[in-house]
């Protein structure tokens, strides 16, 4: 979008933090991060300099997949605490200039939510809020090959579950906890729009819209293709499905139209397209603000899936970033991320998590940060927290992670991109259990908290979270870096990623040598005035992981 720098959105100038409460940090003793513990370490966030904190799930749930398992939807689970808890985050945050963003899951709820215990009952109102149906024809009910349709599920096995009472199968893209709501049925659509106006009503400042492409399924769910293993893809039947952006426009009318600018929409949308991101994201067509895509952290993957671990191409990253910093650069917005609670930590996985941790975490945060879109940066991302490097099946807490190894009797890859990688504890301290809770943690602290810490990380003026600190600045203060135009250097180099971001009348030129050793670098243009790097008094070549940020060109930012 060609925004002025007095009418762009506050969001392309704004740093999102996400907080998985479960690992954050635990007030009570009780081994389960909690909404107090949040609470407790606000000023952590405020020196960081962040806009936004979204918040992983907190409502009341079974706890199948921690949390996205929701089975209220306007309560908060004991675990984490109360509403009144959550009232008093909401207020402490306002207090401080931040806002909140609560994640939503309305693809699927739990399958102890009160909706779909009462769908079981065929003769029931709401049997029709889920997507119920008979087995194959021709075929009994649990016999081999009965499923309505063979697609897999995300977590393993098929997508369907047997309800032996009523000889019907349920549909669930993921665990068979989490059954998929029906969107077609116009109930449930002004049930979910009914309790997110709660929630805005109640403060809360915008949502995180978890799988939201995949709401709306191609009613016939025919067959899919199978390429390995016995169940089939059934993407091209739900992923931005039919009806996607009509019910994402009616959303939007229903929930957030006629409401201050202060919100914020992002849609979690596994194998969007650049062009369906741009018609997701075009402010004319008011659906989302951005959308969470996934091309690049699967440009690691092997044909057999995620833990299938493959190194990654530097040139293959320069071509997913660039096409979609290119795609959007008109209409639309990125979110920019290395790190979630669903993704194994960047430093381990795409830098160096040894001798060049520092290093490595702070050249990814600067390449990332200084591409066109909004940042996103996830608990312990700016500590430059590592993978956990589990050995032991008994460390695993992932449903993902389990069923995997479950069905493929392998823990090959599952130390290297499970989950759990990103879910071990926040380290605050070198003091017990990292500073996060007086009791058991529920799963395992890395064992590096000694030296990787927010105290410790706070007290080093070159650590990775004062690099992250001055990134956060550098974009609040100098409009090149939420609205400059991107163009891509060096796109075949090997190992140095470079690019500039340009805007009336100012050059941003970013280097980030993506390996262990020196590269030389020719630049054609003098790129000005270095303003940022992450090793001190900067000279050719450029050095392990080192990054480097030129300014060419108008005032410099106050």
């Amino acid at each position: 979008m060609s925004w002025s720098a007095q009418d762009a959105p506050w969001w392309t100038r704004a740093v999102v933090y996400q907080v998985y409460p479960r690992s954050f940090a635990d007030s009570n003793g009780d081994g389960i991060g909690d909404l107090p513990g949040v609470l407790m370490h606000l000023d952590h966030l405020v020196e960081l300099g962040v806009d936004v904190v979204w918040l992983s799930p907190v409502y009341a749930s079974p706890q199948d997949d921690n949390g996205y398992d929701i089975s209220d939807y306007q309560s908060v689970d004991p675990m984490f605490g109360t509403l009144d808890d959550l009232d008093a985050l909401i207020t402490a945050l306002h207090a401080r200039g931040m806002k909140l963003v609560m994640d939503l899951v309305v693809n699927h709820t739990s399958d102890e939510h009160p909706w779909f215990v009462e769908s079981r009952d065929p003769t029931s109102p709401k049997r029709d809020w889920y997507w119920w149906r008979p087995p194959r024809a021709g075929l009994e009910a649990g016999a081999p090959g009965a499923e309505p349709t063979n697609w897999g599920s995300f977590f393993s096995g098929p997508v369907w579950e047997l309800d032996e009472p009523s000889g019907e199968y349920y549909l669930h893209l993921f665990a068979r906890k989490q059954p998929d709501l029906n969107w077609e049925n116009d109930e449930v659509r002004q049930a979910v729009y009914a309790m997110m106006r709660w929630w805005l009503d109640r403060g809360v400042d915008g949502f995180r819209m978890d799988v939201i492409n995949m709401i709306s399924k191609d009613v016939s769910l025919p067959d899919g293709p199978v390429s390995h293993g016995v169940w089939a893809d059934g993407s091209a039947s739900y992923v931005c499905g039919p009806r996607i952006h009509e019910f994402l426009a009616e959303m939007h009318r229903e929930v957030f139209a006629g409401r201050p600018d202060r919100l914020l929409t992002v849609g979690e949308m596994p194998g969007v397209t650049v062009d369906q991101a741009r018609d997701f994201t075009d402010p004319s067509r008011a659906e989302v603000d951005m959308v969470f895509q996934f091309e690049h952290v699967g440009l690691d993957h092997g044909p057999g899936g995620k833990f299938d671990v493959h190194p990654l191409r530097l040139a293959d990253l320069k071509a997913s970033f660039g096409r979609w910093q290119t795609g959007l650069a008109e209409a639309g917005w990125n979110s920019l991320y290395w790190d979630n609670h669903d993704q194994p930590r960047v430093v381990s996985r795409f830098g160096d998590d040894g001798r060049f941790r520092r290093e490595s975490a702070t050249m990814l945060a600067t390449v990332l940060h200084l591409h066109r879109g909004t940042p996103y940066v996830y608990q312990g991302e700016e500590l430059g927290m590592t993978n956990a490097h589990f050995t032991r099946l008994d460390q695993y807490r992932d449903i993902e992670t389990l069923r995997h190894v479950a069905e493929s009797g392998s823990m090959v890859g599952i130390a290297e991109m499970g989950r759990d990688n990103a879910r071990t504890p926040m380290q605050w301290s070198t003091g017990p259990n990292a500073g996060f809770t007086t009791g058991t943690p529920w799963i395992d602290v890395n064992a590096n908290f000694g030296v990787v810490n927010a105290v410790a990380e706070r007290a080093d003026p070159d650590s990775v979270f004062h690099h992250y600190r001055r990134l956060v600045a550098l974009r609040h203060d100098d409009p090149v870096v939420a609205l400059g135009d991107f163009t891509m250097l060096l796109p075949d180099h090997e190992h140095v990623y470079a690019f500039t971001r340009s805007f009336d009348g100012v050059t941003l030129t970013v280097l980030g040598n993506f390996s262990g050793s020196s590269q030389d670098v020719s630049l054609a243009d003098d790129p000005g005035e270095l303003i940022l790097s992450n090793y001190a008094a900067p000279a050719p070549p450029l050095r392990p992981w080192e990054a480097r940020v030129y300014r060419r060109g108008g005032q410099p930012p106050s």
